[in-house]
């Protein structure tokens, strides 16, 4: 494990679901509490990798994750 991130079990891992901020469908890959600090304070985020139809992967936050 790093320092900068840490992978975090999820319900809905390698199912389909929908990021809600942008409506895009695809397959849950992982969720990683990740250091998305610059500089200074660190601040830690939740992020969700969904891999959308095309095959590339994107990020959101695990909030706007649901089941299709």
């Amino acid at each position: 494990m790093s320092d900068r991130y840490e992978y975090v079990p999820h319900r809905l891992l390698r199912r389909r679901v929908r990021d809600i901020a942008s409506g895009v469908e695809g397959e849950l890959m992982a969720v990683v509490n990740e250091n998305v600090s610059c500089a200074g304070a660190e601040y830690w985020m939740e992020l969700a990798y969904i891999r959308a139809p095309s095959g590339r992967e994107f990020t959101t936050s695990v909030a706007n994750v649901q089941a299709v």
